[in-house]
C-alpha cells in the first residue's frame, strides 16, 4: 500500500509526456522503444519504422489519458501500439481503392463459375447468378463485396458509406432471398 502511494505520488513518464516534458519524451522512447519496435515488426514488417513513429506520435497525443490505477505504462503503450498498427493495416487495405477512386472489379458468379471445373459447379453458379440478379441492387452489391472480395461488414460499410446495420440487413435479406430462390428452383426440378 505504501509503495503504491509512493508510485502514484511520482508522476509517470506518460503523465510527464502529457504535461509537455521534452525529457520525458526522450525517456519514454528509450525505455519503451524496443517494446513498440517488436510489436510493430509483427504487424508491419516492411514498414515498421514509419509505424513506430506514428505510434510515438499517438502516444504523445494520448499520454494524458493514461491512468496508472487502470494499467501499467507498458500495458498502456502496448495497447496504443497494437491499436495504431491495426488501424494502419486496415487503412492500407483500403488505400489502393481510395487512391484510384474506383470501385473494385465486381466479379460475377459467371466468372467464378468459369473457374470451376465440373459442369455441376457451373450449373449451380448459374442458378445462384440468376437468384443474385433478382435482388435489389444494394443487396447484390453487399453480397458481391462480401463473397467475391472477402470484405467484412465493417469494410463494406466504410467503402459504400452505408451504416453498418444496413449492410448487415442487406446481407441477411439478400442471402434469405437467394436461399428461397434456390430452394424454389430445386423444388420445380424435382
Amino acid at each position: 500500500m505504501v509503495i503504491e502511494e509512493r508510485l502514484l505520488a511520482v508522476p509517470s513518464l506518460l503523465a510527464r509526456v502529457g504535461a509537455g516534458d521534452a525529457t520525458a519524451v526522450r525517456e519514454i522512447v528509450a525505455r519503451y522503444g524496443n517494446l513498440v519496435w517488436s510489436i510493430a515488426r509483427r504487424y508491419e514488417a516492411a514498414d515498421a519504422e514509419d509505424a513506430v513513429q506514428e505510434v510515438f506520435l499517438d502516444l504523445w497525443k494520448s499520454a494524458s489519458r493514461f491512468d496508472p490505477t487502470v494499467a501499467s505504462e507498458a500495458t498502456f503503450i502496448a495497447t496504443i501500439t497494437r491499436r495504431r498498427l491495426i488501424d494502419r493495416r486496415r487503412t492500407a487495405r483500403r488505400r489502393p481503392q481510395d487512391q484510384a477512386n474506383e470501385q473494385p472489379h465486381e466479379l460475377t458468379l459467371e466468372e467464378v463459375a468459369a473457374e470451376g471445373s465440373s459442369p455441376a459447379t457451373s450449373a449451380e453458379a448459374a442458378e445462384a447468378a440468376r437468384a443474385l440478379d433478382q435482388l435489389r441492387p444494394e443487396q447484390r452489391q453487399v453480397l458481391v463485396m462480401a463473397t467475391c472480395h472477402g470484405m467484412s461488414h465493417s469494410e463494406i460499410a466504410a467503402q459504400t458509406g452505408m451504416p453498418l446495420g444496413t449492410v448487415k440487413a442487406h446481407a441477411r435479406r439478400g442471402l434469405s432471398s437467394i436461399r428461397a430462390a434456390l430452394l424454389g428452383v430445386q423444388k420445380e426440378e424435382s
